[in-house]
């Protein structure tokens, strides 16, 4: 992995965004390089996810702007290059669909809704679902599957549109040691073997701190920008225990 590769492929720049007279998110500015792997982090209520959204192109920026390849996000047509996995929702994999036919469902963005899959993508869906340690169980209901395993078949699914940004919110919040070592796997592959620009929103990044290129903590403001190596310096234990730093974030003022 570069540690500071280019060109930019989401960034944020001054951006704001207010609810009401309670100002979220505060001139917020950086830049994610493609091939990066980065960690978002910060407190709960420190604007995470509104800046999630910001730079979604779910909400729109009331100063500064976001991009995501170089445009405003709003204004991406080309979607499939993003794989975005949201925090796991246990009503849509209540469904009596397949790990297959779930992580089928990512492929569409790329191959189009209206078309047949066709040899490329059965083996890109075959793939994805071997990446995330789940090919023994690619024929089972994901209704039967564990909480860890219900969220590798989202990553897997996003991972099935072979996308160049993925983009993660909270993916492994309540998940077994098994799921997290196999998503620490599968975000190592993307970025290794598939050249993907990860961006991971977490509150954990114990499974993921030997491998990530940078680390952002923010509340409301972005408070640190640099390596996971200058974060521990700095007294920050990334990984042991396991809430050292869900204590640490939730202490900053």
């Amino acid at each position: 992995m570069t540690p500071h590769p280019s060109p930019s492929i989401l960034s944020a720049a001054a951006a704001s965004f207010s609810y009401g007279s309670e100002t979220v998110v505060d001139r917020v500015s950086f830049a994610v390089g493609a091939g990066e792997f980065v960690a978002l982090v910060g407190p709960n209520g420190s604007g995470k996810s509104t800046l999630l959204r910001l730079l979604l192109g779910l909400l729109r920026p009331e100063s500064g702007s976001t991009t995501c390849f170089g445009v405003d996000p709003r204004q991406l047509t080309e979607r499939a290059r993003v794989g975005y996995v949201p925090q796991r929702s246990i009503l849509g994999l209540e469904l009596p669909a397949t790990v297959s036919e779930v992580v089928a469902t990512g492929r569409l963005a790329r191959s189009g809704w209206w078309r047949r899959l066709k040899a490329p993508d059965h083996r890109a869906i075959e793939h994805a679902i071997e990446s995330v340690g789940l090919a023994e169980q690619s024929k089972r209901p994901v209704r039967e599957l564990s909480g860890g395993q219900q969220q590798r078949v989202l990553i897997a699914r996003a991972m099935a549109g072979d996308p160049e940004l993925l983009i993660l919110d909270e993916p492994v919040a309540g998940v077994d040691a098994e799921s997290q070592r196999q998503f620490r796997d599968t975000l190592v592959h993307a970025v290794n073997a598939h050249r993907a620009t990860v961006f991971l929103v977490s509150h954990e990044l114990g499974a993921v701190a030997n491998d990530l290129d940078r680390v952002i903590v923010m509340k409301r403001k972005i408070v640190f920008d640099g390596t996971p190596a200058e974060l521990v310096a700095s007294g920050v234990d990334l990984g042991v225990p396991a809430d050292a730093l869900p204590r640490w974030l939730e202490g900053l003022t």
